[in-house]
């Protein structure tokens, strides 16, 4: 009988598996498997980079590629965290979206510089940048601004070779900010992202929806450099 850890083996779609003891979440009464599903995944991986930051209530996250399926879940969970949550982003579906889910601003990159836009909205630049969408990675360090110990997050995977950030280190030091990478969520991560979504304050779309969603995400451009 084989033994999973879960991580990068099949087995997602099984009736039954087994698994190591110490590896195992329970899911909490009230949330259901098919919304327990992504917030395990994706959830727990954007609530672990919003741990990792270090951003405290009241502090700007900006999402840039947040109107996405990982991005909304990070907005989500900021907004429930007590950050103050912006969306670049394109669309007035996703803006819709956003603000639904607790996104203080929504900027429509194709609208206005976003940038610019940001820097205004936040007076300095944001605390930290929470990179999703990988087309964002070229501008992720501008979002920052001149904002003291800012950074970056990176969370989007991109394809060998392509999305990269122009770093210049004397901004980093002038400034003391930084750039971090962060993979997957822990279990303490997962079990965290389920607790907010017992509360109600992180939630997933429909699976009657999922064609539409994808229709979406193809026909809206993400934001590039």
């Amino acid at each position: 009988m084989a033994t999973f850890g879960g991580l990068q083996l099949n087995g997602s779609f099984q009736e039954y598996v087994v698994c190591v003891e110490r590896y195992m979440v329970l899911i909490p009464d009230g949330v259901s498997d098919y919304v327990a599903g992504p917030i395990m995944c994706s959830a727990s991986t954007v609530y672990s980079s919003l741990r990792e930051s270090g951003l405290k209530s009241g502090q700007w996250a900006v999402f840039p590629g947040g109107g996405g399926g990982v991005g909304i879940q990070g907005v989500q969970l900021a907004a429930a965290m007590g950050m103050r949550p912006i969306v670049v982003d394109t669309g007035i579906e996703r803006e819709a979206l956003a603000k639904q889910y607790g996104a203080e601003y929504f900027v429509d990159f194709q609208k206005e510089d976003p940038v610019k836009t940001v820097i205004e909205l936040t007076g300095e630049g944001g605390h930290g940048v929470f990179v999703t969408g990988v087309q964002a990675y070229p501008l992720a360090l501008q979002y920052l601004g001149s904002r003291a110990g800012a950074k970056v997050m990176c969370i989007g995977l991109p394809p060998k070779g392509r999305f990269h950030m122009d770093v210049d280190p004397t901004q980093l030091i002038l400034l003391n900010q930084s750039i971090h990478g962060t993979f997957v969520g822990g279990k303490a991560d997962i079990e965290a992202a389920l607790d907010f979504a017992r509360k109600g304050t992180s939630t997933v779309a429909p699976f009657q929806i999922l064609t539409r969603s994808v229709s979406t995400m193809s026909l809206t451009p993400l934001q590039a450099s």
